[in-house]
This record gives C-alpha cells, structure tokens and sequence, in this order.
C-alpha cells in the first residue's frame, strides 16, 4: 500500500536519477543486518515447489532481474534480499563506458512503459569482475547471476567478437552464466550481429575458449522477422547455443496509444519496454519454442504472476522482470511467485 507513494515521490525526480537514490536506499538496507534479515522475510517467497534446475544450475524461483538494472553488480545484496531467483548483470564491455549522453531514459506512466536509450555504460569488465570476485571471497551468498556481454561502442562489427570474449574471459570465474547481447537498440549497428554469419563467428570463438562448459545464451530482439529467427533455430544446430532470452526492448513504437506517438517522437531513439510489450515477445517465444527445444528464459511485459504464467504456458523455462519492478514495486517477485506456486498446486 506505501509503495505507489514511494514510487510518486520517486517520479518527480528524473528516472535515471531515482534508480540510482531507490538503489542506494536498498543498498543501505542491505548492508544493516537485521534490516536486511527483517526485508528479507517480508519479501522473499521460498517454496521448492517453483524451483527449477536448468543449465546444470539450481534456481530457487524462476523470476529473474533482467540486464540494465545493476549494470555494475553493484547491488546484488539488496536484489537478492528482494527474492529474485537469479540476477543478471551488465550489459559489460571490455573497456569502461560512459554509455549515451542524459537524459537517456523516460517513462510513459500510463501505459507503464519506459523508453531508454542507456548505451552500455558500464565500468568495463575488469572493474566488475573485481566487484564480483570481493563479494563472492566475503559472502556465503547462492544467488545465480548471469553476465550479460556486449561489445564497445567503438569496436567495429568484425571485431566485435573479441569483445566477446574479452568479456567471457573476464567473468568467467565470477558468473554463473553468460548472455550474448546483440539485440540492443542502443549501440549504432549492433543489431546487424543478429545476422546468421555473425552469430555464428561470436558462438564459434566462445564455445572453443569455454573449456569449462559455461552456460552461453543468446538475446534477441523482438522485432526480428520470422526468417530471421529461423535463421537463428536452424544456428542452434549448428554451433553451440545453450538457450535463448527473448526478448529485448522493441523499436515498434505502434505499441503506444496515439496519444503517446508525440511524446514518443520528441523522446526520440530508445528501447521500448513495459506492460505494452507482453503480447509481441510472447508472440516471438511462442514461434520459437514450437521450433526449438532450447530453454528459453523469457522477457517483455511481465507485471504480474498471470503474465509470468503466460510467458510459461507459451515455452519459457524462466522469466525476467525490469520495468515492471519500476511500476509494481519490490512486491513484485513475490507477488508472481505466489501465483506460479499456486496454478502449480491446482
């Protein structure tokens, strides 16, 4: 019940500005233990019954954080004290990066959407991995995190591979799984290595340097064309893909109510994302579960456990939330796992 008045207090500042004051003040939270202990209980929902094992890794709930929300594994105390299953981090670049100039994300309230146009910044992977190895040496934590890699703004598309791999190389002792993301709107021409040859260039180097069978994922785009995403299936037997995340914020600004194209047009380029996105990247992993049997873990409009059990009951193994953590607030997780737990016991 407080929450709409914590996140109306929050929208008065700008968006970028109240992540980083909500973050801190979880953070706070976070590092006070019986505060921490006390959060915890009042967010967490544990009950095996909505467990999963996938990727040779154990989840303790299927609801994920997606990429974008702690870029730097900053926060992985205070996000796990909320209840997420699994958190992914990133997106991370082998160098550092002051990503897109400010303002670079904006909300459109009601329809509980966001528009953002980040631009991967990030402290570059060594920095990360550092923050990542410290808390792994000074915590007894179990929260799976995936680390969602990209290539620098500067690195051309040829050479966008060895990004890549700089980036496997860096983290690979410090996350539980990877995702390769070639789907962001963000960085200019990054979505050309959606194409078959590309991919199969950037999945041939990972996999010969994965000497220790890391999990590796894709992230596409839910603007992909579906002979476009059959070329994907049809890579999947070719090289080594161990499952796919789908799908990313969408360029299709005919999602917004007519009243919103103004608004949207003076934002100008970005990443669509919220409520509005639910049926198309449903649409997308739906075409993609009934031509392959990759897990999926699915992403795009995920506000309440009935949306989560759509993404489910159209392929997805896991799902991940973003902007509906923004709007719904730290309930979220557990809200959603109430839900799942409870169609599971019908």
């Amino acid at each position: 019940m407080l929450y709409p008045i914590i996140r109306n207090t929050l929208f008065l500042l700008e968006p970028e500005t109240a992540h980083k004051v909500s973050m801190k003040g979880l953070h706070f939270a976070a590092s006070i233990p019986f505060i921490r202990k006390a959060l915890a209980k009042e967010f967490q929902y544990n009950d095996p019954i909505i467990a999963k094992d996938l990727f040779g890794l154990h989840f303790p709930n299927p609801v994920g954080l997606g990429a974008g929300f702690d870029k730097n594994a900053e926060h992985l105390d205070a996000l796990e004290m909320l209840g997420f299953g699994f958190v992914e981090i990133g997106t991370v670049t082998p160098k550092a990066q002051a990503g897109n100039p400010q303002p670079r994300l904006f909300r459109i309230p009601d329809q509980k959407a966001l528009i953002n146009r980040m631009g991967f910044n990030n402290d570059g992977v060594e920095a990360i991995a550092t923050r990542l190895k410290k808390r792994k040496e000074t915590t007894d934590s179990n929260l799976i995190i995936g680390g969602n890699i990209g290539k620098n703004k500067v690195t051309e598309n040829t050479d966008a591979w060895k990004d890549y791999c700089t980036n496997f190389k860096g983290l690979e002792e410090v996350v539980d799984y990877f995702v390769v993301n070639v789907s962001s709107p963000n960085t200019p021409g990054l979505r050309e290595l959606q194409e078959k040859e590309a991919l199969r260039k950037i999945f041939t180097e990972l996999q010969l340097i994965n000497k220790n069978n890391k999990p590796i994922l894709l992230k596409i785009a839910p603007d992909l064309e579906t002979a476009a995403l059959d070329d994907i299936i049809s890579l999947t037997q070719e090289v080594k893909i161990d499952g796919l995340v789908s799908s990313n914020t969408t360029i299709d600004r005919s999602l917004l109510h007519p009243a919103n194209f103004n608004k949207a047009a003076i934002i100008g380029a970005g990443g669509l994302s919220g409520q509005l996105l639910l049926n198309k990247s449903t649409a997308i992993l739906n075409y993609l579960h009934k031509n392959l049997s990759l897990p999926i873990i699915a992403s795009g409009g995920i506000f309440t456990g009935d949306d989560a059990q759509t993404k489910i009951d159209a392929g997805a193994s896991l799902v991940q939330i973003w902007t509906g953590f923004i709007y719904e607030g730290p309930y979220i997780v557990k809200n959603i796992c109430k839900t799942l737990a409870t169609n599971l016991r019908k």
